[in-house]
Parts: C-alpha cells; sequence; structure tokens
C-alpha cells in the first residue's frame, strides 16, 4: 500500500488536462467495464483540455514524479466527478476528495452514479450520502440506469426533519 501523504491534491492547472484524462479513462474502464461509453477517448480528453480543467473546479491527486493519480470536479453544488487511477483505489484518496468537498461545499453536495457500480454506492454511503432517486438512464448519455446521491451536513439534514444514520 502506497502512503497517500505523498499524494498532494491541489488545483488543476492546464498541464494537468492530459493526465486527469488519462486517470478518468482508465478508472472508467476498471470501474464500469459493462457501461457504454458516450464518448471516444480523444473527445474525453479534449473535454478535459478545453471543459473540465479550465471551466470547472478541478482538482487532482498529485503523486511521486508529478503523476497525476486521481481526479475530482465541483460543480456547483454537484461532485460532478472523481476518479482514481486503479492501482491507487483503497489507499484512501477518494476519502480524502470527498472530505475536500465537503469542506468547499459545506451547505451540502449532490451526484450521480450508475446503479451498476455498487462499490461507488458503498463509498459514498459511508461518507453520508444518501440515495435520493433513481431513473432508467433516459436522462444521461450512457442510457444507464442511474442513482442521485445528496450529502447535507448534519445540521441541515435535522432541521429539514431527518435524522442522519447511524453505525
Amino acid at each position: 500500500m502506497t502512503d497517500t501523504n505523498t499524494v498532494i491534491i491541489r488545483r488543476a492547472e492546464p498541464a494537468d488536462a492530459a493526465g486527469a484524462a488519462e486517470v478518468w479513462l482508465r478508472s472508467y474502464v476498471a470501474a464500469l467495464p459493462a457501461v457504454r461509453r458516450a464518448h471516444t477517448d480523444d473527445e474525453v480528453r479534449a473535454w478535459f483540455r478545453y471543459v473540465v480543467v479550465p471551466e470547472r473546479e478541478t482538482w487532482v491527486a498529485e503523486g511521486a514524479g508529478g503523476v497525476i493519480v486521481g481526479v475530482m470536479v465541483l460543480q456547483g453544488g454537484h461532485l460532478d466527478q472523481l476518479y482514481l487511477s486503479p492501482e491507487r483505489r483503497g489507499e484512501g484518496l477518494g476519502d480524502r476528495f470527498v472530505a475536500l468537498a465537503k469542506e468547499r461545499r459545506p451547505e451540502g453536495l449532490e451526484l450521480w452514479t450508475f446503479q451498476v457500480n455498487t462499490p461507488a454506492h458503498r463509498f459514498y454511503e459511508r461518507h453520508g450520502f444518501t440515495a435520493a432517486e433513481r431513473t432508467d438512464g433516459s436522462g444521461n448519455e450512457e442510457r444507464e440506469p442511474d442513482v442521485r446521491y445528496v450529502w447535507l451536513p448534519s445540521k441541515r439534514v435535522r432541521s429539514a426533519g431527518f435524522e442522519p444514520a447511524t453505525s
């Protein structure tokens, strides 16, 4: 297991777009092999270069030698993307990204994940997200059934009449 303290999480710069896109591509293939991708590798790379990094709040995890090993994208109140290099899963990097997202959006967050991605469900639920909506996938480009997860800080959840689950 690699020491996550040797990994720096920082705001993405234009030069990080290619590395972030490669993490996204490799992670998608590893985590979602049965889910049809709506875009080619080159389209994903262009999207990171021209949209994700310059226009969104994009964070990267930088490992030894400056290699990008994770990417997180916040857009408004959405945790829009969270992908890790497959060989870096289970090291706590995702935990660090979610903690950062909650720090950056203390009023709450929401995200979408595919229904077939049960490891993601467990991960987000462990971090206090709750499933709020399930769809047949007709609203996403992949046409894959998905789940919307929501995280609200405990104080706000209680004021809305909900009690957070305790474990």
